[in-house]
């Protein structure tokens, strides 16, 4: 089973290239960076109404125009940066999302400073300690939970927008709060069993 082609996914991982690129080596691993917290919840934000693969066909053009995610930098974005965005085609040019990333950014840095860090605040959540899911088809895989409704309203109440309760699942998801690889996926043990 070596063969990457025999390896059983998750469906929704099949669509592209870059879906299953992102399933193999991202989707449900227990992530405790900073920047990288910081462009999942800007991607997952911008995904709202939108296919993931749109938003990972764009993603390296988001991370060109915010500054590698860095939310110190991002939080200095002016006016004028918004209106240079709107018309990137390299991003998806909704300016309320672009409007919502750079306020996003302001938030995530109040956050993290009142936290130690945003790390220590996000997975305060869960105790620090993953939720493993054992779903035995993509019909069981909830679009959102009670603790992605706390998280939200959690959110919200700090100044965040765009990070209503089925984004904040999508999110808890990308970051590996909730792993939620089916069981018959070969990802579903590797990252239950992963050492931290």
């Amino acid at each position: 089973m070596n063969d990457p082609a025999m390896k059983t996914r998750c469906p929704w991982a099949l669509g592209s290239p870059e879906e299953t690129h992102y399933h193999d080596t991202e989707w449900g691993v227990p992530l405790h960076d900073e920047h990288t917290l910081f462009e999942l919840l800007t991607l997952e934000g911008a995904q709202a109404g939108l296919s993931w693969q749109t938003v990972l066909k764009k993603r390296e053009g988001y991370r060109k125009a915010f500054a590698g995610f860095s939310p110190e930098a991002v939080a200095a974005f002016t006016a004028a940066d918004v209106d240079q965005l709107v018309g990137n085609p390299a991003i998806i040019r909704h300016r309320k999302k672009i409007e919502s990333t750079i306020s996003n950014a302001r938030a995530f840095m109040e956050t993290a400073a009142a936290h130690g860090s945003f790390v220590q605040y996000v997975w305060g959540f869960v105790d620090g300690t993953p939720i493993n899911n054992s779903w035995t088809d993509t019909s069981q895989v909830p679009p959102h939970s009670p603790l992605a409704a706390t998280l939200s309203k959690d959110l919200k109440k700090r100044g965040f927008t765009f990070v209503g309760p089925t984004t904040m699942y999508a999110f808890m998801q990308a970051i590996g709060m909730v792993n939620d690889h089916l069981v018959s996926c070969f990802r579903h043990n590797e990252i239950k069993h992963a050492k931290r």
